[in-house]
């Protein structure tokens, strides 16, 4: 499959137009269910059960989400909750929540965590959190529950399925970055932490694939250094990104890229890399051309950038949040998750290499 899904590139792309076309519409063979793995991009109520400080169940969060609080880091949609629109998939829900048992599982589950990392230890000073490896354990779990549920058709049904996963962030922002509290930096070079993060990062990917997932999603790093959060240090010229904040997440991202290469030569295997720097950048780059105006401060929040505290319990926010491309201190609106599920599920391999979801969706 590694070295097929390469050269049928272009024969896949072939057959989308033929399927498009034979149907008369735009869209995507239906994946069975959609499981989630990863931080507060893509948490969607957690952190909610878990005693942890990084929580989002308070309004203005999930303003333009039915007007409540879930526990999204957003005013609305996440990355993943568009996704889940396109392949036609209701939202996964939170592991954590003690209703998320029988048929409700059987479109997938959400594992991903707030203030969650690749590491075990990052983001601890929050609290309870669920890193990589719980989630794993956790995604264990309820496949033990499936297998209960539809015995031997759950080996089909995990092939089909699609992971998406998104980390990183959190080990750089709630760990490298931190030296007040983690050692990480005096301990390991940029590169040197890059590849520690890889290696973990490999070994839970094989994990998972070993249990029967078969297709990933598995985004990069934004460029963290253009998050109010960061431009609120003070490290960077007013208007200006933190340089050495993007410097550092280059070995990360091209080592993912890498790690999707190794990854596809394994049996029935599908990995794909998301290039979330590059579409980021590009909204940053040119904003008007995505129809924002406001990119170097949060929607809500307080402070120098509306950064160096975020959206608190009743703040207000910005009226026009489609003019914003940064809700909060650390999060993105949901107009760009949809710009980023957008460029994740339909474009060309400078975007999601080697294919995109929709493409991953007509492998069998």
């Amino acid at each position: 499959m590694g070295i097929d899904l390469y050269q049928r590139t272009w024969f896949i792309t072939f057959v989308i137009v033929i399927f498009q076309y034979s149907n008369g519409v735009a869209g995507s063979e239906r994946a069975p269910a959609l499981f989630v793995f990863g931080d507060s991009l893509v948490d969607v109520g957690n952190n909610n059960f878990l005693s942890s400080i990084a929580k989002s169940n308070y309004f203005p969060y999930g303003i333009d989400f039915n007007m409540q609080p879930t526990g999204r880091f957003s005013n609305g949609k996440t990355f993943v909750d568009i996704i889940g629109e396109m392949l036609g998939v209701p939202y996964p829900p939170a592991f954590a929540d003690p209703n998320s048992v029988g048929v409700k599982i059987l479109g997938g589950m959400n594992y991903a965590s707030a203030a969650a990392g690749i590491l075990d230890e990052t983001g601890q000073h929050y609290g309870a959190r669920y890193s990589l490896s719980r989630q794993v354990v956790n995604f264990e779990s309820t496949l033990d529950q499936l297998r209960t549920m539809m015995g031997s058709n759950v080996t089909n049904f995990l092939a089909k399925s699609i992971a998406i996963m998104v980390f990183g962030s959190n080990d750089y922002i709630n760990n490298y970055l931190m030296p007040s509290i983690y050692s990480s930096s005096y301990t390991y070079s940029p590169s040197e932490f890059a590849n520690l993060l890889l290696n973990h990062y490999g070994r839970q990917l094989l994990a998972l694939y070993s249990v029967g997932l078969r297709k990933f999603f598995i985004a990069g790093v934004g460029p963290l250094g253009c998050i109010p959060n960061q431009r609120a240090t003070g490290q960077a010229a007013p208007g200006r990104c933190v340089d050495y904040v993007n410097q550092i997440l280059g070995t990360f991202n091209q080592g993912i890229k890498s790690l999707v290469e190794q990854l596809n030569n394994r049996p029935g295997a599908i990995f794909v890399y998301g290039n979330t720097y590059g579409a980021v950048g590009d909204i940053l780059n040119d904003p008007s051309t995505y129809g924002f105006s406001v990119v170097d401060k949060g929607c809500c929040g307080i402070g120098r950038n509306q950064g160096q505290i975020t959206c608190l319990p009743f703040a207000y926010p910005c009226p026009d949040r489609t003019q914003y491309v940064f809700w909060d201190a650390f999060h993105p609106t949901q107009a760009v998750n949809s710009i980023l599920a957008r460029r994740a599920f339909y474009g060309p391999p400078l975007d999601s290499y080697p294919i995109n979801i929709q493409q991953m969706t007509l492998f069998n």
